[in-house]
């Protein structure tokens, strides 16, 4: 017994070094050091980390579209709401759906002959104003670009088209088509701008 409390007062002594390669050691496993544990630590934060991003990437574009849309039907709704406000009728979405129905009756209305008249007049004046002719010749090419009346297929469709630098690419609008005869198979050619 006394050897035995000699030699653990010498290894304590010597300050805990073994010498042999097999007295190491070995922390377990549920040990804070252990490789195992620093390895699935890894593994669970790279996955957390990506499913959040996951996360991101699929309601960023949701929430955006949600904001956008929430401010429009609010920026539309203030136009008809004050009167409704005034009469003591407080339901929200309801200058909204006024205001959707009072562009849809401007439609109806600029289609017919009296309201072609009515607003080439008003156009008419607009055009003689000096700052505001610029403004609205702008909007107006803006909105015959994308009108429905237009027989062309003219910015009906968006392209990304490859640059000439490696990995940059650009966004177009096509605004027609030609048919190529090559041999006996058609191709289409679209044109961007």
């Amino acid at each position: 017994m006394a050897e035995e409390k000699e030699s653990t007062s010498s290894s304590l002594s010597q300050g805990l070094t073994p010498h042999d390669p097999e007295d190491v050691p070995k922390s377990p496993p549920h040990s804070p050091n252990s490789s195992t544990r620093k390895a699935c630590y890894a593994v669970l934060q790279s996955w957390v980390s990506k499913k959040f991003m996951t996360g991101c990437v699929v309601l960023f574009p949701v929430a955006v579209t949600f904001l956008v849309t929430w401010w429009f039907i609010e920026f539309v709704d203030s136009f008809f709401s004050p009167i409704y406000a005034r009469l003591g009728v407080e339901i929200f979405g309801l200058g909204f759906l006024t205001s959707i129905l009072f562009i849809f009756f401007v439609g109806v209305f600029a289609s017919s002959w009296l309201g072609a008249t009515v607003f080439w007049l008003g156009e008419w004046f607009i055009k003689r104003l000096p700052f505001m002719k610029h403004i609205y010749s702008a909007s107006k090419q803006i909105s015959a670009a994308i009108s429905p009346d237009q027989n062309t297929s003219a910015f009906k469709e968006v392209a990304i088209i490859r640059h000439p630098r490696l990995g940059e690419y650009a966004f177009g609008f096509i605004t027609s088509s030609v048919v190529l005869q090559v041999d006996t198979l058609p191709v289409q050619v679209d044109f961007c701008t």
